[in-house]
């Protein structure tokens, strides 16, 4: 591990000279996602790569957007929107714009472009004159706004490539002639976020694999070291929300509590959104306010914290079980899940950064139960300013992380 911490500092310092020798050098930019990457993962199993790059790089937790799951995070952290902005307001919704639902493994609506709101940063990137390669990150395969990344690939084409096989992909899109090169490349990784669902943040199972994806980080990193440009590239490994432990004991079945002959329509869990019969918002509301565990909001007034519930894909009322526990038809037989209000600890997530554009062993503020100095609608505006382009306007504040930066 000493010659690992060497050779990275010395590639680094390396990096650091050259572009400001060369002055008009471009810098590339790699954002990796690992699916359900905790916080504190790194603290509890061993992953020395990551741990490395807390010492040459930067160091963050970051905090999802509500709610904290995958296909609106993800989304989220490619257009800088909430997801009460950016369309997908839950891996599971009701559109009544469409009168169809939308889900993840709904292939009919998952690549319905009226879905998927603002503009993603492949899209910035691109109108303005740069190439990009994203590798199935959400939204990267769908039409959204007439447009696609230069290099992508549908989630639905087999066979599906393997996790090495994106790692291959990556290396090779970095590898091609500069004119044909990718300045942004987004590649989407599926674990450790399975192994949590299925066995709980904190099994054997879910070290096992949060360490092989920090293996993996590891060759991929330094295949990228090994590339003439080494020096221009920043790095940057991130989660789109954490994971916390679940049990049938915690649970609240939809019909002991939501009378069938007072609802329109149900959807989603972790939040679930609730279309109310006419007359009977009122009593409905002042039933769920008396349930334990759970948090009831009407239609626009969801606390502000959460930048959520305006949405006109979010029903008359919104449910929001306590961390840990379930509403839902009937229990997961999962041991771990998330969803959860965003500034719940363990739906945090881990960040690592590296790179010319990075401060070297720079571990960023943040204070228990405050603000987050580090959102993830911020990544898109810190995209756009590695890539040196003008944003969208987005709900993301550059200055808030501007302290990560050289």
């Amino acid at each position: 591990m000493k010659a690992f911490f060497r050779f990275l500092l010395a590639v680094l310092a390396a990096g650091v000279s050259l572009v400001s020798c060369q002055g008009g050098e471009p810098h590339y930019t790699i954002l990796i996602s690992l699916d359900g990457s905790r916080w504190d993962y790194p603290d509890y199993y061993s992953m020395p790569f990551f741990d490395s790059l807390a010492t040459v790089g930067v160091k963050a937790r970051m905090e999802p957007s509500f709610p904290s799951s995958t296909f609106p995070n993800h989304y989220t952290m490619a257009t800088g929107l909430v997801p009460d902005h950016n369309g997908l307001v839950n891996n599971t919704f009701w559109n009544p714009q469409t009168q169809h639902g939308y889900a993840i493994n709904d292939a009919e609506s998952r690549y319905d472009a009226r879905y998927y709101l603002g503009e993603p940063i492949w899209q910035t990137a691109q109108k303005q004159g740069l190439k990009t390669g994203v590798i199935y990150w959400v939204g990267s395969d769908i039409d959204i706004n007439g447009m696609y990344p230069t290099y992508y690939r549908r989630w639905d084409d087999q066979p599906h490539w393997s996790f090495e096989e994106r790692c291959d992909e990556i290396v090779r899109l970095m590898s091609l002639p500069e004119s044909e090169r990718p300045r942004l490349v987004m590649g989407y990784f599926d674990e450790p976020d399975h192994q949590g669902h299925v066995h709980g943040p904190f099994a054997p199972e879910t070290k096992a694999m949060a360490e092989q994806m920090d293996s993996l980080m590891h060759a991929l990193y330094l295949r990228l070291m090994k590339l003439p440009y080494a020096q221009q590239i920043n790095f940057i490994v991130a989660g789109d929300h954490g994971m916390t432990e679940i049990s049938p004991e915690r649970f609240i079945a939809w019909y002991d509590v939501v009378p069938e002959e007072w609802v329109e329509r149900m959807s989603g869990n972790i939040p679930t959104s609730i279309w109310v019969k006419e007359g009977y918002v009122d009593s409905l509301y002042n039933r769920l306010s008396g349930v334990e565990h759970l948090s009831v909001w009407r239609h626009g007034e969801v606390p502000e914290e959460l930048c959520y519930g305006t949405s006109d894909r979010l029903g008359q009322l919104i449910v929001n079980p306590d961390l840990g526990w379930q509403f839902n038809f009937a229990p997961s037989g999962n041991h771990g899940t998330h969803g959860f209000h965003c500034k719940e600890t363990d739906m945090m997530v881990a960040v690592r950064a590296v790179g010319p554009d990075f401060k070297v062993a720079y571990e960023a503020p943040f204070t228990e139960g405050e603000q987050s100095a580090f959102r993830n609608i911020d990544l898109y505006p810190l995209l756009c300013k590695l890539l040196g382009i003008k944003p969208a306007p987005v709900d993301g504040k550059l200055e808030r992380i501007q302290n990560i930066l050289r």
